[in-house]
């Protein structure tokens, strides 16, 4: 790790974080940046903006979250204090209501009527068809046709709320074509449409917005971990599809330089060409949807199949400020298998009575292999972003055989 912590100013102000992060998006696109750029800037700075974000947080949405000893949990791993942080108990039952409501609220000061999102598990579009309900905004989600398959619960909640679910059956039908759509519904519709991104990715100023929507995480984290045990982590741990909830959590601690962290990534049937999104593992820097980060990508340049079992995490690309993070060794990534994952998934199912979405699983396959090799008087936290009853179907198929399967 080095030495000197990098500052949390950054980005800079055309949206680098070093070499990473920028703003590659068609002509249309720059004047509607500039524009949310600014008034993100304003509101930073207005009282009124913030008053209001914050009492929608705790009286709408749920905040603050608890700080949870996993104490059977830890009991059974025998090694580090293990802590959840639990965005899974907030309104829509993940993190993402942060960043949306931070957004919607942007998108009414802009005087913007239609909403339109993004989603892969289905979480950020449930979020963002909240938060445009509750301000009486059209709302359209785009969601690739296969996510829509294994997230159908989630499907139906943002149809009931009444948004607009829009299939997209181009390329591997999951997260990376459904942001293609929505940015090609936004170059069309820039004048009466904002675009509530969902995760820290995307043209500047997304990466810095949706981080700093979901700095709440960490900085409720921190207070709370120094409170229960007068003093810092010493790990913490997220998954990271595109890393709003790591970002999120991370944030806050990285002056501190004795607390280290550890992203995962989706790792999905193994680290080959097309069975993983691990991007981390072999991957390359380049340029996707807006962003200069790494990608997986072929030598040709052509982006590379991915899977999870996790839809969330089954994306191509990282955000750019983990790549940053990585690339001056604040901060470790490695990766859980899905089978990882689903063990996870079901072993703090039965230990701690929680159902953790399969995103989360994830950083919790992690935390298996890493609590029993710390000490007793160690501190780990790990963010549950988000609760796993979307993931029941889809988990009991690997899980729970029926009376047919003799297996």
């Amino acid at each position: 790790m080095n030495s000197t912590a990098p500052t949390p100013t950054l980005p800079d102000e055309s949206g680098h974080f070093g070499t990473f992060g920028g703003r590659f998006v068609p002509e249309t696109l720059v004047a509607a940046l500039d524009e949310l750029t600014h008034e993100y800037e304003k509101a930073k700075k207005d009282p009124a903006f913030q008053a209001e974000l914050q009492d929608l947080l705790k009286e709408f949405c749920g905040r603050e979250t608890p700080l949870y000893h996993a104490e059977r949990w830890s009991e059974k791993l025998g090694g580090a204090k293990i802590y959840f942080k639990r965005e899974d108990l907030l309104h829509t039952g993940a993190h993402k209501i942060n960043n949306a409501l931070g957004q919607v609220l942007l998108a009414r000061r802009l005087g913007k009527k239609r909403i339109i999102a993004e989603t892969g598990a289905g979480q950020h579009g449930v979020a963002t068809a909240t938060v445009a309900a509750r301000f009486g905004l059209e709302c359209i989600v785009y969601m690739g046709a296969i996510d829509m398959e294994r997230q159908h619960l989630n499907v139906v909640r943002m149809r009931l709320m009444g948004a607009e679910v829009r299939g997209v059956e181009a390329g591997q039908k999951t997260l990376k074509e459904a942001v293609n759509e929505a940015l090609r519904d936004w170059v069309t519709n820039v004048r009466s449409t904002h675009y509530i991104l969902g995760s820290a990715l995307g043209p500047h100023p997304y990466p810095m917005m949706v981080r700093d929507f979901h700095r709440v995480i960490g900085v409720e984290a921190r207070r709370q971990v120094q409170e229960k045990e007068g003093r810092l982590p010493d790990l913490l741990v997220a998954c990271v599809g595109g890393g709003s909830n790591a970002i999120g959590l991370f944030h806050p601690f990285l002056e501190d330089e004795g607390v280290r962290m550890m992203g995962v990534e989706a790792g999905g049937h193994g680290i080959q060409h097309g069975e993983h999104a691990a991007r981390f593992q072999g991957g390359k820097l380049g340029v996707l949807q807006g962003t200069k980060t790494w990608l997986l990508a072929d030598e040709d340049g052509q982006i590379e199949l991915t899977h999870s079992v996790s839809a969330g995490l089954d994306y191509a690309a990282v955000g750019p400020e983990h790549a940053f993070l990585q690339n001056e060794g604040r901060v470790e990534y490695t990766y859980a298998t899905d089978d990882e994952a689903l063990d996870a998934f079901q072993e703090v199912a039965q230990t701690e009575g929680i159902l953790p979405a399969l995103e989360t699983s994830h950083a919790l396959a992690y935390v298996k292999k890493q609590a029993p090799k710390m000490g007793k008087d160690q501190i780990l936290i790990v963010n549950l972003s988000g609760r796993g009853d979307k993931d029941v179907e889809q988990a009991s198929r690997y899980l729970l055989p029926t009376e047919d399967d003799p297996s």
